[in-house]
């Protein structure tokens, strides 16, 4: 078990190199990873069945303690990155099936691995940890309605079809999860020392799934959604930031914000569109699994280094008062 703990700590600092070198292997040898697309709904109700074994009452005690500051990270995530992700389909003149990829990554909760982020950015994790919860079970409901909202005017959406795959792919596997935990909570805890590792195998395998299933497409139109991808996880930090200075929250809750509103469940979005659009549908998720990798531990890095003023000035006059 101990080896297992080593391996998966491993390969949880090594994540994003992980998902580059599969997501190139994927592409230039295609034929090796296609398998893998049929199973791509079950790896991902893997991943899910993880987060409920890690789940516990005291992840939504935030709710109760300050309302506030969960509405906002919860509003935040399902306004701004649908809304940057519809305006860069129109303003772009995306073709459809791309549009309606770009805008189905952008409708998803934050994904697990933002609260890791938060955490080496020094911000509010327990915020963090409760936004994704919160998102996650209104999933369900919110990512269908939205989807439907925005991209309806490029293809026909079934908003009951979605709903139904959310329930089977998240709500299930994380209610089992919650369930084992319960009734298995010694055998539990000592599993979730090694769920890094099931995650980080779930989550390479659904993205060389995806991009081997669309190498030819991403040959063709990839330079245009990965430019896009980019655009909308860096748009998202920036404004998700704003978000929270706007409602005068602070240092630690906006980096919270930021990164909540930035990183998506990418793994769902890919999901939801080989399950209910085109193969080409779910590579802007695919590719922004690979990207905000990349862009989550640069970013973490950036707010590590931030200091709140407003903190710094109140020890600078403790000490001076002393």
């Amino acid at each position: 078990m101990r080896t297992l703990e080593r391996v998966s700590q491993f390969a949880g600092s090594t994540f994003a190199i992980w998902v580059l070198l599969f997501a190139f292997l994927s592409f230039f040898a295609p034929s090796g990873f296609t398998w893998i697309a049929p199973h791509i709904n079950l790896l991902l109700g893997i991943v899910m069945f993880g987060m409920g074994l890690t789940l516990s009452t005291s992840d939504f005690k935030e709710v109760l303690k300050r309302p506030k500051d969960v509405a906002i990270g919860v509003v935040g995530q399902f306004l701004i990155m649908p809304g940057i992700a519809f305006l860069l389909a129109k303003g772009l003149h995306l073709p459809a099936e791309i549009a309606v990829g770009v805008i189905l990554v952008g409708c998803c909760p934050g994904g697990t691995s933002s609260n890791v982020m938060t955490f080496l950015a020094k911000g509010d994790v327990p915020l963090s940890v409760t936004i994704t919860s919160c998102t996650t079970i209104l999933a369900p409901i919110v990512t269908p309605a939205l989807i439907l909202l925005l991209a309806s005017q490029w293809i026909p959406v079934d908003p009951s079809s979605l709903f139904v795959s959310i329930l089977q792919i998240v709500i299930v596997p994380i209610v089992l999860g919650v369930v084992i935990k319960r009734l298995f909570n010694k055998q539990a805890e000592a599993s979730v020392k090694v769920l890094p590792l099931v995650s980080i195998i779930a989550i390479v395998a659904i993205v060389t799934a995806v991009v081997s299933v669309n190498q030819q497409n991403i040959a063709k139109t990839g330079l245009l959604i990965f430019a896009v991808v980019i655009l909308h996880n860096i748009l998202g930090y920036l404004i998700g930031y704003f978000f929270g200075k706007l409602f005068k929250m602070d240092l630690s809750k906006k980096k919270a914000v930021a990164i909540e509103v930035g990183m998506q469940n990418s793994g769902l979005g890919a999901a939801l569109a080989a399950a209910n659009f085109s193969p080409l549908s779910a590579v802007p998720s695919a590719i922004f699994s690979v990207w905000h990798n990349i862009s989550g531990p640069i970013l973490a890095t950036i707010f590590n280094r931030m200091k709140d003023k407003k903190a710094t000035t109140l020890k600078t006059e403790q000490t001076i008062t002393k």
